[in-house]
């Protein structure tokens, strides 16, 4: 296996930077994968698919006060009602247009941490970074070899997944409108675009004001000509829609038919609460009946345990389905504050719909922090429980790994084995109801890191798949 030079890399990525603003540690390999955990990866794509089939079908079900169960009594209206929190009406009616039907976000991207057990799925991501910088790293790692999205497998399925929401136009116009709040990520998407351009598609990424409108489409200006958007691909949040001057002409665009927008604007799509909603023991019947029973059985492996802190009063003698401290049910989420240091092994974050909803911001992670600190994120999910819930999730340590890494030294950089933790995101990309495993990006941290993402002493690499014949290095 041919590895990569310290100055190949940086001379790749010092032609093409891919984040602004943004390093991050350098590997001369890629992160190896065995063919058992590639056939993982196949397996928990699908299941991904079919839990965002049965959460729409749980939101608009519980939303219209319809029974959940085949053949028993069900209402949950108050699925809709988290789900639905804080959100404005017009998006929440937007959610639920009948012609949103069947509109699930083309690309997933669970974050999958890598522990002694195997994975566990902490976040599932349908408005995921990443794209155009896996996509790079797949062809800089090429000669590896075995690399997981090889022929550009990134790049090709990520358009078949937009053009195949319209179907009828053999070459889709396709507008990748990317936020201010989100630019960091527009090098990368700007790059995605220029290699989809080379392949003769009309692909381009522009900034929202670039979009205008004309009756009831809209457009962009292309070498001095209007041109119709048939799909804008959204790379902005939805709690940023204010924020956005054409969001009006949007909406009236996808109302008239003229254009598609992907992800769907479905806020119920994007909550980290749905991962409590799979656990909460009142719908357990429902995943049962509306999940295949593969995906059911993954997915209970994979999840760890969740649940939606709703601070609402409960009635005397009634106990919160959440964890225990001192061996006791809880009867207020504010009972957690006295939870000793092992007892807090437990994580809080916003659920969405929030300008600290992404890149770890608003983490707090029990057992890593003071019991001020731990106090404060349980205040804070309180104070903010009327308009944006919590979600309170086991903590799954990811297990120590070895790779080799760059390092800094007098006479230049040396390789040097470390040790670190690992998070796996790997790309599902949705064409004809199938999801097609695409790449995976592997953030590789250092050891003392409990909460990982993308920062300055991790190292971020593609992935490959090494034979049964080859040792782990």
């Amino acid at each position: 296996m041919t590895e990569l030079t310290h100055e190949q890399i940086k001379t790749a990525l010092g032609g093409q930077p891919l984040f602004e603003d943004k390093t991050w540690q350098l590997s001369p390999q890629a992160w190896p994968l065995s063919p058992e955990q590639l056939a993982g990866l196949e397996a928990i794509g699908a299941a991904c698919l079919d839990f965002h089939q049965a959460l729409e079908t749980l939101y608009l079900r519980a939303a219209a006060g319809r029974n959940l169960l085949r053949n028993k009594p069900l209402l949950a209206p108050w699925v809709a009602g988290y789900l639905d929190r804080g959100k404005p009406p017009a998006l929440i009616a937007h959610a639920r247009d009948p012609r949103n039907r069947g509109m699930l976000p083309p690309v997933l991207r669970p974050d999958l941490l890598l522990t002694a057990d195997g994975f566990a799925l902490t976040e599932l991501d349908s408005v995921p970074g990443g794209i155009g910088l896996t996509a790079f790293l797949n062809r800089l790692y090429a000669p590896n070899g075995g690399i997981l999205g090889a022929d550009d497998g990134m790049i090709v399925n990520f358009h078949a997944a937009l053009a195949a929401l319209r179907p009828g136009l053999p070459n889709p116009m396709i507008a990748l409108v990317v936020s201010d709040e989100a630019a960091t990520y527009r090098p990368e998407m700007q790059w995605l675009a220029l290699q989809l351009q080379l392949r003769g598609q009309r692909v381009f990424c522009v900034r929202p004001e670039e979009v205008f409108p004309l009756e009831n489409a809209l457009f962009i200006d292309h070498d001095g000509n209007p041109e119709k958007i048939d799909i804008i691909y959204r790379f902005f949040e939805l709690f940023d829609l204010p924020n956005l001057n054409t969001v009006e002409y949007i909406f009236q665009a996808w109302a008239a038919g003229e254009v598609v927008v992907a992800p769907p604007m479905r806020p119920f799509q994007e909550e980290k609460l749905s991962l409590a909603l799979f656990h909460h023991h009142l719908l357990q019947e429902y995943w049962q009946e509306n999940l295949p029973r593969r995906s059911l059985a993954l997915l209970q492996n994979l999840i760890p345990r969740s649940w939606v802190m709703d601070p609402a009063p409960l009635p005397p003698g009634a106990v919160l389905d959440g964890p225990k401290v001192g061996g006791r049910q809880l009867g207020d989420w504010r009972e957690l504050a006295a939870a000793s240091q092992k007892e807090r092994d437990l994580i809080i974050k916003i659920s969405g719909f929030h300008e600290t909803a992404w890149g770890a911001r608003s983490v707090v992670l029990g057992s890593d922090c003071s019991r001020e600190e731990w106090q404060a994120g349980l205040e804070q999910a309180r104070e903010l429980a009327t308009t944006n819930l919590h979600v309170l999730q086991e903590y799954k340590k990811p297990q120590r790994v070895n790779h080799p890494v760059y390092e800094t030294t007098a006479g230049g950089p040396v390789v040097a084995v470390k040790a670190g933790r690992l998070r796996l995101c790997p790309y599902y990309f949705v064409v004809n109801g199938e999801a097609r495993l695409s790449g995976a990006l592997a953030t590789f941290c250092p050891p003392d890191k409990k909460i990982i993402h993308g920062m300055q002493d991790a190292a971020l690499l593609p992935t490959r798949v090494f034979s049964l014949n080859e040792s782990r290095a």
